[in-house]
């Protein structure tokens, strides 16, 4: 058997032999590559959208969004007021009726 060298002229003189012989099929090639790129993305979207969490994930985010506590007394104490007041009855019924308005 003949050894070859592994020179950089030898693999440069080889590759451009192939890149001789590959060239007529360089356009297909680019659009074998970009579907191949295209179906790679989609796959990992697909892949990503299915994921589903975790327990633990879904736990730690429960716990993250607590439910705000009201005190009982200070809703009796804003409902008389709302009794007792005519002004404080205008302005529960104006933020009722809109309830976005800056004042």
């Amino acid at each position: 058997m003949k050894k070859q060298s592994l020179d950089s002229k030898t693999i440069i003189n080889r590759l451009v032999g192939y890149g001789g012989k590959v060239r007529p099929y360089s356009f297909v090639l680019f659009i074998v590559f970009v579907v191949g790129l295209y179906g790679f993305v989609l796959f990992k979207i697909n892949a990503l959208v299915s994921e589903q969490p975790t327990d633990d994930a879904v736990s730690s985010q429960v716990q993250a969004a607590k439910v705000p506590h009201f005190d009982k007394a200070v809703i009796g104490q804003l409902k008389s007021l709302q009794d007792n007041s005519v002004s404080v009855q205008a302005l529960f019924e104006e933020a009722r009726n809109n309830p976005f308005a800056q004042n």
